[in-house]
Formats: C-alpha cells, sequence, structure tokens
C-alpha cells in the first residue's frame, strides 16, 4: 500500500451523523494527548494529515481517513478534565456510539503513554475491548523518552499492570526514531491482503 496516499475526508462530532461502516475500519484510540494524531502523520508519512496539538482535549470529534480500500478513525481522546460536563458527555456518546456499534472494525489500536502505568481510563477501555472480543493491538507511544533500563522496568511493570498483557500484541512507538511504524504498517498491510484474499 502507498501510505503516502492517505487522504482525510470527514469529522463528525456527533454518532447520529456518521454514515455506515462499507468496508475495512480501523480506529485508533487513546486517552488525551497519548499521540493519536502524531502516530497517524507518521503511519502515512506526511506532517499535517492530522492536526497535532498540544493542548489535550483539542480533537473533539471523530476524524475519518481513508487510504484505498480502508477507512481508518481517530477517536477522540479520553480522560481529559479540562472540559464542561456537557462536552465530556457528547465525547463520552459519540465514543460509546461508536465502538458499541455494529460496525465492522478489523482492529483498533489503542495507544498508551510508554513512561507512565495506564490509566484507570486505559484500563476500563482495555476492558471493554476485550470483553467485547473487539480485536486490538497496544500501541506504547512515547518509547524514545525512556533510557533503556527505564524502558525494561516499564515493559516488565505493563506484565503486572494491564491485564493479559502477554497475550496482547504490543507495539513500542517513537515519532522521533520511527520505531514501530514498519511493524503497524504491516499489520495494516495483512488486514488489507486478507479481505482482498477473500474478496
Amino acid at each position: 500500500m502507498n501510505y503516502n496516499k492517505a487522504e482525510f475526508f470527514a469529522s463528525y462530532g456527533k454518532f447520529s451523523q456518521i454514515p455506515p461502516c462499507t468496508g475495512i475500519e480501523i480506529a485508533f484510540a487513546g486517552r488525551s494527548n497519548v499521540g493519536k494524531s502524531t502516530l497517524i502523520n507518521k503511519l502515512f508519512n506526511r506532517k499535517n494529515l492530522a492536526r497535532v496539538s498540544s493542548v489535550p482535549g483539542k480533537t473533539a470529534t471523530i476524524n475519518f481517513y481513508k487510504l484505498e480500500n480502508i477507512v481508518f478513525a481517530d477517536l477522540p481522546g479520553y480522560g481529559y478534565a479540562k472540559v464542561s460536563r456537557s462536552e465530556k458527555d457528547r465525547w463520552s456518546d459519540l465514543i460509546e456510539g461508536y465502538l458499541n456499534s455494529n460496525r465492522d472494525f478489523y482492529l483498533i489500536f489503542l495507544l498508551i503513554d510508554m513512561r507512565h502505568a495506564p490509566s484507570a481510563d486505559d484500563l476500563q477501555m482495555i476492558n471493554y475491548l476485550i470483553e467485547t472480543e473487539r480485536p486490538f493491538v497496544i500501541v506504547l507511544t512515547k518509547a524514545d523518552k525512556l533510557k533503556k533500563t527505564e524502558r525494561e522496568k516499564r515493559m516488565e511493570a505493563f506484565k503486572t499492570e494491564i491485564p493479559h498483557f502477554d497475550e496482547i500484541h504490543v507495539v513500542p512507538f517513537s515519532s522521533q526514531t520511527f520505531e514501530g511504524v514498519e511493524e503497524l504498517r504491516n499489520i495494516i498491510d495483512d488486514i488489507a491482503e486478507s479481505e482482498n484474499n477473500e474478496e
């Protein structure tokens, strides 16, 4: 797949606005400021395909991107405190409506900051994905910000912090060193290929 050809095509602030799923759909989820937009830009080798903000909670819509026959959905970051109750409720309805719908999710990339233990919201999302049997991969962002020994300690800690950690596909990612980019692209390629073979 030519990742440079990904295009932004729609943005929705309410679940009711989102058109039905018509093909392969892959979503990106994670708490505010975990680096979803940065990851999307690195995957597609573009600087500003997804708008990166230093202000957490800036993405208040589900943004959709398309590459060949795959649709990518960038979900609003969860767990950001400094927004109004009504805005939090809208985000919650948007994310939950999307994830609870009968859309044909092929995969959810769940981003977690490698430097810290997963938040309560992260764990809630992991448990939700396990319980609903949604296929997901954990992407550990900001991997370059840890020294080797710190990184080893965090990876060891994740084994007790994240349920079923040993059974989950985990990809460390760095926007600085490009670590993880090829592995994530290979996962996407495999999904596209298996779908093409079924047609």
